[in-house]
């Protein structure tokens, strides 16, 4: 029997180490597009401040982009430790994008940024812009291949069960490539990671704003800001839409859970502003809702339904029992793996072997689980909704101050007024909120898949590596200390290079010629 310890701290010490790199990633993102704008302007006026800018915001990039490469390697020795079964069992099919990730994205990238600190009086000015573009290219690249990867976790498709090699394996590498839901994961969180480096140079410029210093920097930086980042907060919006409708066809349970949805309702569904999730109850109470609202985003129709959370766990029952006779074909086909009626039972049942799977928590062998112990199973199949249920409201919440915040900006910024100085406090002060807003839509995406590790494929409990639960307390003891110094590392060199800010002794009407930025010759030394 599988230790449920070992399974809880192994899913937490991975929970931990990644959202820790989640918050360099989408600055990562956000950073380099709006440093590639910016060298543009530069590029095409000859303005030296819009190349001071350039390389400020370079500098800051730089040492997140730093951070991020530090604890994202953590992440993919994890599989091979803490998750050993797990990697024997869909490495085939999880690894690819990884090493395409790796090979392509992170060296290229990599490469990329070096050109892109010292190259900028040994490239043209052209050929600089193209590397710092590719530099963005490259990060968003990383980034893709890391959710087509995850995207197949939350939709395993183009992918069979090998019953000669007990792996899955890849059938069709094209279907893993443009799943619909990778692809709408992709979309939505390289939009999201746009928006918090807008918010990233949009408070940093306010800060400045407010100090008045870098007066001139500061309002160029803010406009560009603006509407880099109204322009990417309606993206996020829009495009969480088409993730969340992705989910229509492809993980009813999460979508349920996320409404809050305890039974079937008849189509189009309501929409719940409010509500308070009850799993004890199955029900939940106080709720406030929108008429038809609910239907219309997820199912883009008047009369298809949304299943209800009872409605899906009773299906989860059906799918462990033919899952059963999945799991008894593919038993007798390790002693004959000649045996024609084995075979064919098989195949018509192994999308439901994963369901079987479930009753290892109980029992060795699935097919001598009780009636009992496949109920308990079915039950594993509902997580916490309470949890599901607010951390979405919270992020789309988020979702619109955004585009509120930013419409703002970019108003007061056609004006070409003064800022008022409320606005920038308001501005400076919302410099964590795309960082939790991200972190709450990662809660929603993978917390939403269990109790699956590869939804219907592999239960999570089963994923985990036969190690000491020491061994793993010490290294999520190490870890989290580790991480932790690194991210104070970062926020104290955020912090010194923000306040010495870039260098502006040469007045603005003469900002006719190149000339090095001591701000950004500091990170040579």
């Amino acid at each position: 029997m599988i230790d449920a310890t070992l399974v809880e701290l192994s899913r937490l010490q991975f929970a931990l180490t990644a959202m820790y790199h989640f918050l360099f990633v989408p600055l990562t993102l956000g950073l380099s597009f709006m440093i590639a704008i910016m060298e543009s302007v530069y590029v095409m006026t000859g303005r030296t401040i819009w190349r001071d800018m350039t390389k400020f915001w370079g500098l800051l990039f730089g040492i997140n982009f730093a951070m991020g490469v530090a604890t994202g390697i953590v992440m993919e020795f994890q599989f091979g430790t803490n998750w050993a079964y797990y990697s024997h069992y869909v490495g085939d099919v999880f690894g690819a994008p990884l090493a395409i990730e790796g090979l392509m994205a992170f060296f290229l990238e990599a490469t990329l940024v070096g050109l892109f600190f010292f190259g900028w009086d040994k490239l043209g000015k052209v050929q600089h812009l193209a590397v710092t573009w590719l530099v963005a290219l490259g990060s968003n690249l990383s980034a893709l291949w890391i959710l087509i990867a995850n995207g197949w976790m939350q939709n395993p498709v183009g992918s069979v069960f090998n019953t000669d090699t007990m792996r899955m394996e890849v059938t069709n590498f094209a279907e893993v490539i443009f799943n619909p839901v990778a692809q709408a994961k992709f979309v939505h969180t390289v939009a999201a990671g746009y928006v918090t480096g807008a918010m990233f140079v949009l408070s940093i410029s306010a800060f400045y704003l407010l100090r008045k210093r870098h007066v001139a920097l500061a309002k160029r930086s803010l406009t560009v800001a603006a509407s880099f980042g109204l322009a990417a907060a309606l993206s996020v919006v829009v495009l969480g839409d088409e993730s969340g409708y992705a989910l229509t066809d492809n993980q009813k349970m999460k979508l349920a859970m996320i409404e809050g949805m305890w039974h079937t309702e008849e189509a189009p569904a309501s929409f719940t502003i409010f509500g308070i999730p009850d799993r004890e109850a199955q029900e939940t109470h106080y709720e406030l809702r929108v008429p038809w609202m609910m239907g219309l985003i997820a199912t883009r129709s008047f009369t298809k339904e949304i299943p209800g959370i009872l409605e899906l766990v009773a299906l989860s029952e059906m799918h462990i029992r033919d899952g059963l006779v999945a799991y008894d074909a593919l038993e007798t086909l390790k002693e004959d793996g000649n045996n024609p009626q084995a075979r064919e039972a098989f195949l018509q049942n192994q999308q439901y072997l994963g369901y079987a799977l479930m009753l290892k928590r109980y029992v060795e062998d699935p097919r001598d689980a009780t009636d009992e112990q496949i109920t308990s199973a079915v039950q594993d199949s509902l997580p916490n909704v309470f949890a599901l249920f607010w951390s979405f409201r919270f992020m789309v919440a988020f979702g619109f101050y955004f585009i509120l915040l930013f419409g703002a900006a970019f108003y007061l910024c056609s004006l070409r007024r003064q800022m008022p100085r409320w606005f920038l406090r308001v501005a400076f002060l919302s410099l964590p909120l795309p960082w939790i807003a991200a972190e709450l839509g990662w809660l929603v995406a993978e917390y939403g898949r269990q109790p699956w590790v590869i939804e219907g494929v592999l239960p999570t409990f089963l994923g985990v590596s036969s190690i000491g639960l020491s061994e793993i307390l010490i290294s999520l003891a190490g870890f989290m200390v580790l991480y932790t110094v690194l991210a104070v590392i970062e926020v104290r060199l955020m912090i010194k290079y923000i306040r010495l800010g870039p260098d502006e002794h040469v007045p603005e009407q003469a900002d006719v010629t190149d000339r090095p930025s001591p701000a950004f010759d500091n990170i040579r030394a």
